[in-house]
């Protein structure tokens, strides 16, 4: 079972379901996102097997599985995204450098309330003129810093951007729809072997695949739990933290991303994140 959160009536909503069949079973109205991972350890699990509420109503839309949780993402975690941003922008030292040192790089995404779900718009800037999406594994932690479950990331990003100075990484990767996150949270006992998990990223432009491509969870340079003890050496989380652990599909240097194209990211046993593109600015 995974959870999904869900709109009906005005109100958010809790359910679980199988990932790639959907909610299923209402959880209770008290259950909440906040609550669960602000709680203690196990308690997502347990709400999982907890009692129903009832069956899913109709016209119940599933939103991104998140409440007050902040947003943090990992760069240069794998070789294909350091030699990418080499290349993009022409200066190597920095990215070479954090691939191989002890330190990761960590930086901020989106705020709580900022980010897209599924079927909801996802943006690129007006003032960027290459752009790409960047399908990572999510990890979810509690406020005890331990990982609860995992979901599909959407890291969108202007490369042009942060090409032109690293400097500019914020203004490259947070803007308004610049990180989608869903359709549900698996719980971390489901998901056991992450190295077998294969991430999927394909994007169509007027009904024809122009990117199709797929990267191994076990080619992360650093683990999930690694990235998850550095974020919260000298940081609290009360509600938990979510977390993007990288991306090593690089679409082509001639390619970038239009309105109206549709973003399709599939991890395994975790669902399929679908976002139509948009232009913020």
């Amino acid at each position: 079972m995974a959870l999904w959160q869900l709109l009906a009536g005005g109100e958010h909503r809790l359910a679980r379901g199988p990932a790639g069949q959907g909610p299923q079973e209402l959880l209770p109205a008290s259950v909440t996102i906040d609550a669960l991972l602000g709680g203690p350890p196990g308690a997502l699990a347990a709400a999982l097997d907890g009692p129903s509420a009832g069956p899913v109503p109709a016209g119940a839309r599933v939103v991104a599985p998140v409440g007050g949780q902040e947003v943090w993402a990992a760069g240069v975690t794998y070789t294909r995204s350091r030699d990418a941003r080499v290349a993009e922008s022409g200066t190597p030292d920095p990215y070479e450098r954090v691939y191989a040192a002890e330190r990761p790089e960590l930086f901020f995404k989106a705020a709580p309330g900022r980010v897209r779900g599924p079927g909801e718009p996802v943006g690129i800037r007006a003032d960027s003129g290459w752009d790409v999406p960047e399908p990572e594994l999510a990890v979810v932690a509690g406020r005890d810093g331990q990982i609860a479950g995992y979901l599909n990331g959407n890291d969108m990003s202007s490369r042009s951007i942060e090409g032109e100075n690293p400097l500019y990484l914020p203004q490259a990767k947070i803007y308004t729809g610049s990180c989608a996150l869903g359709p549900c949270l698996a719980i971390a006992d489901e998901v056991p072997d992450l190295a077998s998990l294969l991430i999927t990223l394909r994007v169509v432009r007027d009904g024809t695949e122009v990117v199709a491509d797929t990267v191994r969870v076990a080619d992360l340079h650093r683990s999930p739990g690694e990235l998850v003890a550095w974020l919260f050496r000298a940081q609290e989380f009360p509600v938990g933290v979510v977390l993007l652990t990288g991306t090593a599909i690089v679409p082509p240097p001639a390619f970038t991303l239009r309105a109206g194209d549709e973003v399709i990211i599939a991890t395994t046993g975790l669902g399929e994140l679908r976002n139509v593109v948009e232009v913020i600015g």
